[in-house]
């Protein structure tokens, strides 16, 4: 069970392992662009390439896809980076639910953990694989894998290391309940003092806030990147920004006020520092380097 890219690489690497994936269930094709023509999500796109079934239900609890899916008799369930299933879903195989998440949990819990990982300057993620239950995310632990957080990373970079680990993690973790080789953690007794969570993020998440230090900026940009990108004012218009430095030395200018050679650089002030954007995107234009962007509009 899965819709994006994310979640391509975990279904491949099953299948390359030899298991019978007897059934893919995804989003329902959705209309996208101009055209408004039908999107197909990547995970359907690949499993109608190698030939597997594929079930797409508007509502898990609806009769017609539970018999369905009760048909296919699948000893254990495979989640990742779908979405929330009721009971009669995730109790159904004999062998039960598991989920591929995109953190250490219980750090993390949420829909965009690597997201928060990055902005909120973590030095590590990484990928858990649990057994699902009723709260989201809360599930026993059976294997996880650390990933390290360079700081040039970004949300996407993150992303792609993620899934490479976590599909492999998947995949040892489907052989250990094959053979019944594996030993459950609760998440309680890891006995952290402060959980960190993951909420899904929304417009306000991604406005820069010029007012915070250097680091925490530079955190935020990177976190967001590239998608869904953080933000700010600029000559009137949202400005996205994709890919930043950091140059930390005293601004001398107010907070969110910007320099710039109209050539080669240009640099937003932070409380104790500069943010040197590299590549952006304004309103109504395409993303490009800061060079063909300055160009373009011919500052002083």
């Amino acid at each position: 069970m899965g819709t994006p890219d994310f979640a391509v690489a975990s279904l491949a690497g099953l299948l390359n392992a030899g298991f019978d994936i007897v059934g893919v269930i995804t989003a329902p094709d959705k209309p996208a662009g101009r055209g408004q023509k039908l999107n197909e999500s990547a995970v359907k796109k690949f499993a109608v390439e190698h030939q597997l079934k594929v079930l797409q239900p508007e509502k898990l609890k609806n009769p017609e896809f539970l018999a369905e899916l009760a048909a296919l008799k699948a000893d254990l369930q495979v989640v990742v980076a779908f979405r929330m299933l009721p009971e009669v879903v995730w109790n159904m195989p004999p062998k039960g639910t598991i989920n591929l998440h995109g953190s250490l949990l219980p750090q993390y819990r949420g829909a965009a953990p690597i997201n928060w990982a990055i902005i909120n300057g973590e030095k590590e993620s990484g990928v858990t694989t649990f057994f699902l239950k009723h709260e989201i995310d809360t599930g026993d632990i059976l294997f996880s894998e650390k990933v390290q957080i360079t700081e040039e990373m970004t949300a996407g970079d993150l992303h792609d290391a993620l899934m490479e680990v976590g599909a492999t993690l998947l995949t040892t973790t489907v052989k250990a309940i094959e053979s019944g080789d594996y030993q459950e953690k609760a998440q309680e007794s890891f006995g952290l003092a402060e959980l960190k969570h993951a909420p899904k993020i929304f417009k306000d998440d991604c406005k820069i806030n010029w007012n915070k230090g250097n680091e925490e900026v530079f955190d935020h940009i990177r976190g967001l990147s590239p998608y869904p990108a953080a933000f700010t004012e600029f000559l009137g218009k949202g400005l996205k920004i994709y890919l930043a430095e950091k140059e930390d030395k005293e601004p001398g200018i107010s907070a969110g006020a910007f320099l710039t050679d109209g050539k080669t650089y240009l640099k937003f002030a932070s409380k104790t520092g500069f943010v040197c954007v590299k590549e952006i995107q304004q309103e109504g234009k395409k993303r490009m380097k800061i060079d063909e962007f300055l160009r373009g509009m011919r500052l002083s």
